[in-house]
């Protein structure tokens, strides 16, 4: 299972972007320092204090540094697509389907919906049909996500409010009596013949859901208010 658990220090983030939101830019030149940083350790653990052979550590530290690398220069290329300085195809050349405020109101049930925001590798394909010879009209990402951003909110944003919600849920149902079972308050669940049980009963769940759901601002199980969004 994917480790979801995020530390204080993590979520600190006041040291990689200068502003509310963090730019591709930030992002390009954050890895490149983190880059470098693995090559050093890689290089310093070649002269161990201790006599130990660390050969099979420094390997994983130049893997690691150049799949860092990787990201960060594709990074920097999105950095320049997001400015608008490379060129991109207004429609996906295998499929023909229009993308940024173009695609509002299209359906493109075989790829998952509308590419309203495109994804990395959507980007990076887009400015490679660009380039092909009789690759057709192109535009630039600003002239093709104009007007798109307000509310909008990235997937693993939504993740981590989704986790943060289930969270505040699991407290919050220990803070209710349940009218099936009697459970009061820092209590289980229990079943009829007094077995602690770990999830809840219905009734004491859904009373949970909807506090939690009303102080953070959800219907159901999605956000009527993004605060972070743009």
């Amino acid at each position: 299972m994917k480790n979801t658990h995020e530390s204080a220090a993590e979520t600190d983030t006041t040291a990689v972007m200068a502003g509310r939101y963090i730019t591709l830019d930030e992002l390009a030149t954050e890895l490149s320092a983190i880059e470098l940083r693995l090559r050093q350790l890689a290089r310093a653990a070649e002269v161990p204090a201790s006599p130990v052979e660390l050969a099979d550590v420094i390997d994983s530290l130049r893997s690691t540094a150049s799949t860092v690398r990787e990201t960060g220069d594709r990074m920097g290329l999105l950095a320049r697509i997001v400015d608008g300085d490379v060129p991109l195809a207004v429609r996906f050349r295998d499929s023909d389907d229009p993308w940024g405020v173009a695609a509002r109101g299209t359906d493109r049930p075989g790829y998952g919906g509308p590419a309203i925001v495109p994804t990395v590798w959507q980007l990076l394909k887009l400015a490679q049909d660009a380039k092909r010879p009789g690759g057709g009209e192109t535009t630039t990402y600003p002239e093709a996500m104009d007007g798109i951003g307000i509310g909008w909110e990235s997937k693993a944003a939504s993740a981590r409010r989704r986790r943060e919600r289930d969270a505040a849920v699991a407290v919050e149902v220990l803070t209710l009596t349940c009218e099936k079972c009697g459970a009061a308050d820092g209590e289980q669940c229990k079943t009829k013949t007094g077995w602690a049980a770990e999830k809840a009963h219905v009734g004491r769940q859904r009373q949970a859901e909807a506090n939690v759901d009303e102080r953070l601002g959800y219907l159901g199980d999605n956000p009527v208010a993004v605060p972070d969004a743009r």
